[in-house]
């Protein structure tokens, strides 16, 4: 099973991260050491000081797929749900100022939290699925697909090119705005189209 995370797919993100639009998805992978489930805990490591949530749509792959056509990426995958990409964001500048591969600061472990996978066919509108994250009771992002710079097809088409998809394979799709720090004792509730899916504490 692998872990494929979009980045820089929400205009507003990429804005407050100071980098340019994405001409094509960028995406990276996390192991499957990095997956957090059953709304587990997350306990903060001692390698960081500025753990970042990145709240995200995942893709759940349904079957195996390779140079899969835009028009067809939709029988690929079946699933959706809420997911937190988090990021060690100190370790992130550090390496990228250095020129260094920055996987230590997206791939450790349990840093892709994942919650209940509900059927597609469920959401009233794939194309555009609002979604949010509430840390104790405030909402600090919330997004909406339809914002997405790479639609969920165009993603699954273009990552299919380099990478064999293969059923159980998750794709992280993005974040919108709003990205932070999380903190020892918060609470963590993230919804799709006004359903919790997934809720964890930070220990």
């Amino acid at each position: 099973m692998k872990i494929i995370c979009v980045g820089r797919n929400y205009r507003d993100h990429v804005k407050e991260m100071n980098n340019p639009l994405p001409e094509r998805p960028v995406f990276f992978m996390k192991p499957d050491s990095s997956l957090l489930i059953n709304n587990s805990p997350f306990f903060m490591p001692d390698f960081s000081n500025e753990i970042h949530h990145e709240i995200e749509i995942v893709l759940r792959i349904c079957k195996l797929g390779k140079k899969i056509a835009p028009e067809f990426a939709s029988r690929y995958y079946d699933r959706l749900t809420a997911g937190i990409d988090f990021t060690a964001r100190d370790l992130q500048r550090k390496c990228i100022s250095e020129g260094n591969p920055w996987e230590i600061s997206k791939g450790f472990d349990q840093s892709a939290a994942t919650g209940l996978f509900v059927d597609i066919a469920s959401i009233k509108d794939p194309a555009a699925v609002n979604f949010e994250l509430d840390i104790n009771g405030t909402v600090v992002q919330k997004g909406n697909t339809q914002n997405m710079i790479f639609s969920f097809d165009e993603i699954i088409s273009y990552v299919s090119r380099f990478v064999t998809l293969k059923t159980g394979d998750l794709i992280f799709t993005g974040t919108p705005s709003g990205v932070g720090p999380v903190k020892i004792g918060d609470h963590l509730r993230c919804s799709v189209e006004g359903q919790v899916l997934l809720e964890f504490n930070i220990k």
